[in-house]
């Protein structure tokens, strides 16, 4: 069921071409309670990053991907994704990136929907934040228990600032 979730929430984004995703930051002693059940070690770079346009590369344990992103307006922005091969994904990270993130992403179902939790690593460890994508932008859903705060529209939150403006020199 897990699978279907996570293949669906990727074909809606290559079809579609939009990405419509909420953000939050996670309670950290409620989050150690949860059964973590399917996880992937992300790493992912940046080619280009500014307030317009990000195009991203991804390597996962078991596939690569480039991703290209506009503009956010809301939660809503235009998202172009694409598998590549792992050699491809590896050598563009390593030749042709500016900036980069690791981090663990955990995939965990609630009430019928997705969520996509990143425990990130490296000069950003420490900092968890949770994903939903939506088909509608007023769609409603319910929280999991260990969700703390909504930070969609905190742009310091997104992955691309993470990789140049890491969490570790924040005043938190």
């Amino acid at each position: 069921m897990q699978l279907a979730l996570i293949e669906k929430a990727l074909k809606m984004v290559c079809d579609m071409g939009i990405e419509i995703e909420k953000k939050f930051l996670v309670n950290k002693e409620k989050w150690r309670e949860v059964v973590k059940e399917q996880r992937s070690l992300f790493r992912q770079g940046y080619i280009v990053s500014d307030p317009g346009k990000t195009i991203r590369v991804r390597l996962t344990d078991t596939a690569g991907y480039i991703t290209i992103k506009g503009r956010s307006v809301g939660a809503v922005k235009p998202e172009y994704e694409y598998a590549i091969p792992v050699e491809d994904a590896k050598e563009l990270l390593d030749n042709f990136c500016v900036s980069e993130i690791s981090k663990i992403r955990n995939f965990i179902t609630h009430d019928g929907k997705l969520w996509e939790v990143d425990e990130f690593l490296g000069e950003n460890e420490g900092l968890i934040v949770a994903e939903i994508e939506l088909d509608r932008e007023d769609e409603t859903f319910s929280l999991p228990a260990w969700i703390d705060k909504e930070v969609t529209h905190e742009k310091r939150y997104s992955n691309s600032n993470l990789s140049v403006n890491p969490y570790k020199h924040w005043n938190h």
